[in-house]
């Protein structure tokens, strides 16, 4: 009944940029790109105020909630025995380093979505060190469901999926992932596949997998990676794909260092290639009326091989970790020092900046903007929300402060905030 529900909801929305639904089944959301159909939601809040419930976390993790009718699954690191990841000692230098450590069990945690109650873990016993970066603790990756079951990636300990009572389906082993900075792409569903990038580093790969059976559909290997330790080559993709609808044809939108793609999802063949992104592909790219988005800039999308001079000759403005969002006739982007952006992505017009006249209050943030109830929410990495009035003009409606630690994003169902901070799970509500 969930499944049928869910594909009635998809019908004649593929592309995805219109889906309407109650449920956050994916990083991003229904519509993967941050974009919510809900309108009664909480415009005010704080650690007393509008709180329905919060949950103590055993340990900081940066991946969001996503949220599937009553329940609320996120991943989690337990039983981290080694932290802070210990630089090695073949290090070359030249960047922020990251380094080996142990979290034993790499977990997926459900909760009744009303009142917050743990109604089941399941854990992946990992004990080898794996390396990451200190601002980037193990199982960063969000969950994706579609309503009967519930994938997650684990990095090296591999992808797993659960149905809704916490029976394990399946389990695919991808092998080690090796990068300096660790992992952090999110799994996404199209029909009966699970994607999922497999990477960065030396080996690194697009990965379908039958959404069911867990059984390998293809495999994609992107070459020009590295580790990042001893060549100070510092560059990768943490990036989640997106499926978008190009004419009459499904495509999966991938950002790559220097270059955005698009493949087949069925197959995994590469389509066509543009020049673009820089070293670090963090942000996940949009898709907007044939249009691809990656940080500042925008492809008209169409045809095959090297597209590059379908590049349009004005930009946006683009953002370093977190990723924009497009509602209507704008996108909504939140620079490094907390000013907040809307330009007309028809245009590259800047709509805000000559409105702002001092700094809303808001800090860097991480997660991503969501678009929602006529609003744009962003949580910063001190746990304060933004809420600004979607539209030309520039308006601060709120700041609304929890004071905890947070790189994950808001997640929006049910007419409820979920916010996924380093020591709590929260539900914000009237």
């Amino acid at each position: 009944m969930r499944r049928l529900l869910w594909l009635c909801m998809l019908v004649g929305a593929t592309a995805f940029p219109e889906v309407r639904a109650d449920n956050w089944p994916a990083w991003r959301g229904p519509t993967g790109q941050g974009v919510s159909a809900e309108k009664d939601l909480p415009l005010k809040w704080s650690k007393t105020e509008n709180v329905k419930w919060k949950v103590a976390l055993p340990s900081p993790g940066n991946s969001t909630p996503i949220i599937w009718g009553d329940r609320v699954f996120i991943t989690q690191a337990n039983d981290v025995t080694k932290w802070p990841p210990k630089v090695p000692a073949n290090f070359a230098g030249g960047s922020s380093a990251g380094g080996h450590a142990v979290a034993e069990k790499r977990s997926v945690m459900c909760f009744r979505s009303s009142d917050g109650k743990l109604l089941w873990q399941r854990d992946v016993v990992y004990k080898d060190p794996e390396i990451t970066h200190p601002t980037n603790p193990f199982c960063s990756a969000s969950p994706v469901t579609d309503g009967e079951r519930v994938i997650a990636s684990h990095g090296s300990a591999g992808l797993v999926c659960y149905d809704f009572d916490g029976k394990e389906l399946w389990r695919y082993d991808n092998g080690k992932l090796e990068h300096l900075w660790g992992t952090a792409s999110s799994p996404i569903l199209h029909g009966d596949l699970c994607i999922q990038w497999c990477g960065p580093g030396a080996r690194q790969f697009l990965l379908a997998l039958n959404k069911k059976t867990g059984e390998k559909v293809w495999e994609k290997e992107i070459g020009g990676g590295d580790t990042g330790i001893t060549s100070k080559k510092f560059l990768g993709t943490w990036s989640t794909p997106l499926m978008i609808r190009v004419g009459e044809q499904d495509q999966l939108l991938f950002a790559v260092p220097h270059h955005l793609k698009g493949f087949d999802p069925k197959t995994g063949t590469e389509l066509w290639t543009s020049t673009g992104p820089g070293n670090y592909c963090y942000t996940s790219p949009l898709f907007v009326d044939g249009m691809a988005v990656y940080g500042d800039n925008l492809v008209k999308l169409g045809g095959t091989g090297d597209i590059s001079k379908q590049r349009l000759k004005y930009k946006v403005a683009g953002m370093y970790i977190s990723s924009a969002v497009i509602a209507s006739e704008h996108l909504y982007t939140y620079n490094n020092v907390g000013v907040p952006g809307c330009y007309e992505w028809k245009t590259g017009k800047e709509l805000w900046k000559s409105q702002i006249e001092t700094r809303p209050g808001g800090k860097t943030a991480w997660g991503s903007p969501v678009h929602a109830a006529g609003r744009i929410y962003i949580i910063d990495q001190e746990g304060t929300t933004s809420v600004f009035a979607a539209g030309a003009k520039y308006e601060l409606l709120s700041l609304n402060y929890l004071n905890e630690r947070c790189n994950a994003s808001i997640a929006v169902a049910n007419g409820n905030l979920f916010v996924r901070t380093h020591k709590n799970l929260w539900c914000i509500g009237k």
